[in-house]
């Protein structure tokens, strides 16, 4: 039976949120989504789940149904762009598995909504909500009133901002939180694997690195198809992450780059384009009855392939925390907060970090690659234990 008196609103039916509302759900405790689409994952792009992701969700009971849809590299493999030299190895598949419990895998962003949304579907306990786009929060009272452009209403006893990267809930928490433009641009494109020469139809993760920019590529679907992600510094600065992207653009950050390294980005057509934003760490991630998680609380830029993970992981730690604290969502979010504030503020850095290395150049790029070079491939994947052996954090 569905506790009483919990009733939790959820603004945003992303990957955060339902991982909410499914965390919530398997605890008895109601919640509903407010979504202003019709929960659909249109965009082509693909993800990265680490084993600290795969971990959750299956806790979630979700990993299972997405697993037919994923694919299990075998291995990272990064590369010099200018010399098309590969420089080290980071296994994965087996290796990652046993070392971490839990499988690190690859697959189309849908595919991963869509698993999540069947999961919340079939819990009693939750209520999706689509074409409600929050405009106004209410949270004077004992209740949290949401309304929507429509003039359409919600209560609950608090509610969590799962509304990503442009929060509009954002300015609630922390009025004085703005975003500001990286400096760079995130490029992305899909095209299937069938013919594509070596080194591109291997079963690993591909990482090229070079002056002010990289390339990522990875398959999807299953396997039948293959994500690239290139990262350039420069560009406008724009909103929205579903921009058409020019290939004649993208291909002028790649001209020094080998031309094996860059005849993938010749292939791939249909290139499409976002910017790319930081906001400094938040001093909290709630006020009241109202809490933030994922991207509203914590964006992280892509370089550790961590957002979708942090947001899933905000999901299962917050659900326990409402679980503790029944009667009590202010206490709930403050524990909540201090248990994952530290976490993604590391994340955080640590993808800054690793930004200023994938783009190295000069004699500082020379001397990055020497130490990829002699770096084992046991010590390779030691380096990521923090990361990936982050177990579900209890209240």
């Amino acid at each position: 039976m569905p506790k009483q008196g919990e009733r939790v609103l959820i603004a945003g039916g992303g990957i955060g949120g339902l991982a909410a509302a499914i965390a919530l759900g398997r605890r008895g405790i109601e919640s509903e989504v407010l979504e202003r689409s019709r929960f659909t994952e249109e965009t082509g792009a693909g993800i990265q789940l680490g084993p600290n992701a795969t971990r959750a969700l299956k806790a979630l009971g979700v990993l299972e149904a997405i697993e037919p849809h994923a694919f299990r590299p075998e291995a990272i493999w990064i590369y010099d762009g200018l010399s098309g030299r590969r420089l080290a190895s980071v296994p994965l598949g087996r290796h990652a598995e046993d070392r971490y419990g839990a499988p690190y895998l690859t697959l189309h962003r849908a595919d991963l909504h869509a698993g999540l949304r069947a999961a919340a579907e079939s819990l009693g306990p939750v209520t999706l909500r689509p074409g409600f786009d929050v405009t106004a929060i209410d949270a004077q009272g004992a209740d949290v009133l949401a309304r929507g452009v429509d003039g359409s209403e919600a209560k609950g006893a608090s509610l969590i901002g799962a509304d990503g990267l442009w929060s509009t809930l954002r300015p609630l928490i922390m009025p004085e939180a703005s975003l500001r433009f990286t400096g760079a641009t995130a490029w992305r494109a899909r095209l299937p694997r069938g013919n594509l020469p070596a080194p591109f139809d291997a079963a690993v993760v591909g990482l090229w690195l070079g002056p002010r920019s990289h390339l990522v590529h990875y398959p999807v679907r299953g396997g039948d198809d293959l994500n690239v992600v290139a990262v350039t510094e420069g560009g406008a600065e724009r909103q929205g992450w579903n921009q058409s992207g020019s290939a004649e653009t993208l291909l002028s950050s790649f001209t020094r780059w080998t031309k094996d390294s860059k005849s993938l980005l010749e292939r791939a057509a249909g290139w499409r384009s976002w910017s790319l934003y930081r906001l400094t760490p938040l001093r909290r991630f709630s006020v009241g009855r109202i809490a933030l998680l994922g991207d509203a609380a914590h964006p992280v830029l892509p370089y550790l392939a961590q957002g979708a993970a942090l947001a899933i992981e905000d999901a299962v730690t917050l659900a326990a925390c409402i679980d503790a604290w029944q009667g009590d969502p202010p206490q709930a979010f403050r524990r909540y907060e201090a248990l994952r504030r530290p976490r993604a503020a590391r994340v955080q850095r640590q993808s800054r970090r690793f930004g200023r290395i994938y783009h190295l150049s000069g004699g500082l790029r020379l001397a990055r690659n020497l130490v990829l070079e002699r770096r084992s491939e046991a010590a390779a994947l030691q380096r990521f234990d923090w990361l990936y052996r982050h177990e579900d954090q209890r209240p």
